[in-house]
């Protein structure tokens, strides 16, 4: 299958392997921390961490978008539903994560909720053409590669002068969440990352470089594919055997340093940046995080309906926080695969299928070790 096959070959990946193990000086220790759910799952699908020689190790991030949205948010989204009566529609995995009382939007539908699964914020758009009589509300989450969409939504709503719909907009972004992770990283040591690819797509190569120069850690912005992982992670090692602190474009074949311009200033007309927001496992993030501006206030789910400011506690025992901060790894968690599997997930980190916890667990290396736990 062209510009796929190519980036999974056998010959290639053992080529990789053999460079990074001659590459890695074996008195240092590399610590490559992936900022992208896509990139976790190719790693674990295709077995990448194992070709890795013992001294390079990949450290996840909080690169899950269902992952790093708290427990108040979900809970804002349930009192939407119940309290106001709204059509809440949102993407599947958003629908199973837990909130408070290990209640979530799938269960408030079986209640009785009209809450809907949708593909896209285009499907949620003609919902409210069909409904006209009923509040229709998009839950909108993602980093900055599914905002974009959103802007367009809120902009044909205000076109077809559609005024029963609108946005819960949780939208965050990822540069901002980088900073957040070194500032606070406490005893995990860091020390390099692979850029989030579709992410890139958008905001191009520009924004890690002030990030770069702030922190002298190195970036390269990787291609999900694994042969895309694995050159990255070369790339990396000869920038911290080297010394150098650079941005680096390993995905050339979708991202250049200006992204894509007429997406940025869609996005830049329709929302604008909040001062703080609530990340799961990062706390309150300075300017991580997008609102709709006051120009479109009457398609703004949070103004329309009063949406409180909710602070919930994660699922008692829950490691999902820890391991989106890059300190613990999913078999850390004493709940991983015992009272916790894809079936019936404690925290989010094991709903999405972008999950760090839902990785380890879909590929099967981890699972002996879980269901004897169970057992």
């Amino acid at each position: 299958m062209k510009y796929i096959d190519e980036f999974r070959r056998r010959d290639l990946a053992q080529t990789l392997a053999k460079a990074i193990v001659r590459e890695a000086a074996p008195n240092r220790q590399y610590h490559l921390m992936e900022f992208c759910g896509g990139h976790t799952h190719a790693i674990f699908r295709y077995g990448v961490q194992g070709l890795m020689p013992e001294n390079v190790r990949f450290v996840h991030g909080p690169g899950c978008p269902v992952c790093v949205l708290p427990i108040g948010r979900i809970d804002n989204a349930i009192r939407l539903v119940e309290r106001e009566g709204v059509i809440l529609c949102s993407y599947g995995d958003m629908l199973r994560v837990p909130a408070s009382g290990r209640r979530n939007l799938l269960r408030v539908k079986a209640e009785g909720g009209d809450v809907r699964m949708v593909y896209s914020s285009q499907d949620a758009l003609k919902i409210a053409r069909a409904n006209p009589g009923r509040e229709v509300v998009f839950f909108a989450i993602g980093f900055e590669t599914t905002t974009p969409p959103t802007a367009v939504v809120i902009r044909q709503a205000q076109a077809e002068g559609l005024r029963n719909f609108s946005v819960f907009c949780n939208h965050v972004l990822t540069p901002a969440a980088m900073h957040r992770i070194l500032d606070t990283r406490g005893d995990i040591a860091i020390d390099g990352f692979l850029g989030p690819s579709h992410v890139s797509t958008v905001i191009g190569s520009r924004p890690y470089e002030v990030f770069v120069k702030a922190y002298g850690k190195p970036v390269v912005i990787a291609g999900f594919e694994p042969l895309d992982v694995m050159q990255s992670a070369l790339m990396l090692i000869r920038q911290l055997n080297a010394g150098r602190a650079e941005v680096e474009n390993e995905y050339t074949r979708a991202v250049t340093r200006d992204g894509n311009r007429k997406a940025q200033a869609l996005v830049a007309e329709v929302m604008e940046l909040r001062d703080s927001f609530e990340w799961r496992g990062l706390g309150r993030v300075p300017a991580s995080a997008l609102r709709i501006r006051s120009a479109w206030a009457d398609f703004d789910a949070e103004r329309r309906f009063d949406v409180p400011a909710i602070e919930a506690p994660d699922v008692k025992g829950c490691e999902c926080p820890s391991i989106l901060r890059g300190v613990k790894r999913p078999p850390d968690c004493k709940l991983f695969g015992s009272v916790c599997t894809p079936e019936r997930p404690m925290g989010a980190c094991m709903v999405s299928s972008e999950g760090a916890c839902a990785a380890y667990w879909s590929y099967g290396r981890f699972r002996q070790a879980g269901e004897a736990a169970s057992a």
